[in-house]
């Protein structure tokens, strides 16, 4: 069976978080989300919120900007280190990510 149903995702709010551990400092998601993804001094990508600021602490969750939704999936698709993992924030199902069913 495959994964969400495209309404589904297109209407649930999405939350995208970064495992740090996994992380491959491609920069595939910064290219994809600059508004999303960052890199910090470490050369890791991690998620920053509307507020533009990064957020360290390790699973944090950011919302994803409506108009991100698909560069934030592709990101999540993309991502050399199966590192970006794309949730619903209704129940936490990840979307996208290595935890998302196909």
């Amino acid at each position: 069976m495959g994964g969400a149903p495209v309404a589904e995702v297109a209407t649930d709010q999405l939350q995208v978080w970064v495992d740090q551990d996994l992380c491959t400092g491609d920069g595939l998601c910064v290219q994809y989300a600059p508004e999303v993804f960052e890199f910090d001094v470490d050369g890791l990508a991690y998620v920053k919120g509307a507020d533009g600021e990064l957020r360290l602490a390790p699973g944090s969750r950011v919302d994803v900007p409506e108009h991100l939704r698909l560069e934030v999936i592709d990101s999540a698709k993309e991502c050399p280190g199966d590192c970006i993992h794309v949730v619903r924030g209704s129940d936490g199902v990840e979307v996208a990510g290595p935890d998302a069913e196909d």
